[in-house]
């Protein structure tokens, strides 16, 4: 059961010192390229993470939305799923790991004098930022938007953390700026809250039946 102060990260993350931004597994292209061989006809049922309806957008997400609506507008999206070849696992390992190397690991209050605040970052950053970061490279290198859904969840020692789930024909990924190799997100460790809807970029998807729903809930207006 979830306490109560996990399931605050549904409206606030907070990427705690405890997350530790601790960059792992690096994996070269012939690693990289083996993994996503093993991957690419691997969908089954536990490929993709379950959704249990709306829910709260983080508060972050929802100020980020209002200062840069142009990221946050929707392209009449669907429930697609990019296909997943040799080409585009070593496209998300390479961004992955580059972006995990440029920006170096901030927290918020730092940065800008507040507990939370999205942006997309140039040289420093937490969790959050670092998934607007790669969201933003995906998007020019072809990956269809609502195929990129930035997510919430709980890591292993408690604390609410940020991550990007690249829904493929394989799986849900996810791109984790503690780690460079990419993992299935059922094999992450992680507890999932929520993430992005794939139809509408400013609405949230419940990841969990413990979260509190929220049917209205919009980030940012209309």
């Amino acid at each position: 059961m979830f306490s109560r102060q996990q399931l605050m990260a549904v409206v606030v993350v907070v990427c705690s010192a405890a997350t530790g931004w601790a960059v792992t597994g690096v994996a070269g292209p012939a690693a990289a390229a083996g993994e996503a061989n093993s991957n690419f006809n691997s969908a089954g049922e536990h490929a993709f993470a379950p959704a249990y309806g709306q829910a709260l957008p983080p508060v972050g997400f929802v100020d980020f939305c209002a200062r840069h609506q142009a990221e946050c507008r929707s392209l009449g999206g669907s429930e697609a799923k990019v296909r997943l070849t040799s080409e585009r696992w070593q496209v998300l390992g390479e961004v992955n790991s580059f972006v995990n190397r440029k920006i170096r690991p901030a927290h918020d209050i730092d940065l800008y004098g507040v507990d939370e605040y999205w942006d997309l970052p140039t040289e420093a950053g937490d969790c959050e930022d670092y998934v607007l970061a790669k969201k933003r490279y995906l998007e020019g290198l072809g990956f269809p938007v609502e195929t990129l859904l930035i997510t919430v969840v709980i890591e292993e020692r408690g604390g609410g953390h940020a991550v990007l789930i690249v829904r493929t024909s394989a799986g849900d990924f996810v791109l984790d700026n503690r780690r460079d190799d990419i993992k299935r997100w059922s094999d992450t460790g992680y507890q999932f809250l929520k993430r992005q809807s794939q139809e509408n970029p400013r609405q949230w998807i419940a990841l969990t039946p413990k979260s509190t729903p929220d049917p209205g809930a919009i980030a940012g207006g209309n």
